[in-house]
């Protein structure tokens, strides 16, 4: 009895252990972004997931595919652009798998497949391409890569959705000469905006020199024109006045004034045609007192 006992106790134990080595082998929980290829006795019957999936220990295998999109880190490549000018560029490939039967069946090594592929693919396309056109088409070289790549691996059943170069080196004496390009390029735009701030700086003296002189000659053009009102006001009260005095006390005062000047004995008087004119109202002036005295001599 005990011996039949023990018997049953190794048993369950074995049991147990084979249980615990098969269930881990039979039951496997696949998540979202993970499927499962599952080969049966060598042969690919299928892919599997994603929850719980139930293998047939020692007679179904199954390999593990990630779908989320991973990246390839590709290390400096050297290559030779068109004008034979060496350059080292590294880069980046994104890709997912799409298929993951073909991800498994088809490549063995993606990673080491694709990173030859685009080495390959990125000498030709440098090769063709100036080094100042590698330099500013780095968008253009992405482009044809990703191109490039996602024929070659769409038969393996991933996707490549991206190349990104993170750095083009050139030789050292370009990087030197393009140092040396870029300080003359900063000078050059020194020298000219100092150029330009000064021709600003010119113009706006000139300008204003200019609302200065306008603003002076404007001064003077009010000033003088007051001025010649002034005078014309003045005029007119003097004309105002000189038309209430009569004939004879101008020709009065005209005498004075020859009388005056007539003073000087270096003085000579030639007198116009019109001043007999002038004289006639005190000549008839004269002549009425005279006659009127008469009359009164005679009375």
């Amino acid at each position: 009895m005990t011996a039949t006992l023990t018997f049953l106790a190794c048993a369950a134990t074995i049991i147990v252990l084979f249980l615990l080595v098969l269930l881990p082998m039979a039951i496997k929980i696949v998540r979202e972004y993970q499927r499962l290829v599952v080969f049966r006795l060598g042969k690919c019957i299928g892919q599997r997931g994603p929850g719980l999936v139930l293998l047939w220990p020692f007679i179904e295998t199954a390999n593990w595919v990630d779908l989320r999109e991973q990246f390839l880190e590709v290390p400096h490549q050297t290559t030779i652009t068109k004008d034979n000018a060496n350059i080292s560029v590294d880069f980046l490939i994104y890709w997912k798998v799409v298929d993951p039967i073909a991800s498994v069946v088809q490549v063995g090594n993606f990673a080491a497949a694709s990173q030859g592929i685009a080495t390959t693919t990125l000498r030709a396309v440098i090769g063709d391409i100036m080094l100042d056109d590698v330099l500013a088409q780095r968008e253009h070289i992405n482009t044809v890569l990703r191109q490039k790549l996602d024929e070659v691996t769409e038969r393996w059943g991933n996707k490549v959705t991206a190349v990104e170069i993170r750095e083009i080196l050139p030789p050292r004496e370009i990087q030197e000469a393009m140092t040396r390009q870029m300080s003359a390029e900063r000078t050059r735009r020194a020298v000219v905006t100092e150029a330009e701030g000064k021709k600003q700086a010119t113009v706006t003296v000139a300008e204003g020199d200019k609302q200065s002189a306008i603003l002076r000659a404007e001064g003077d053009k009010q000033s003088r024109i007051l001025a010649a009102e002034g005078y014309s006001e003045a005029l007119a009260r003097i004309f105002g006045a000189a038309k209430d005095v009569d004939a004879k006390t101008m020709s009065l005062q005209y005498l004075d004034a020859l009388k005056a000047l007539g003073a000087s004995p270096a003085t000579k008087f030639i007198f116009p045609m019109e001043f007999t004119n002038l004289l006639r109202p005190l000549l008839a002036y004269t002549a009425q007192s005279a006659g009127e005295e008469k009359s009164e001599g005679k009375v």
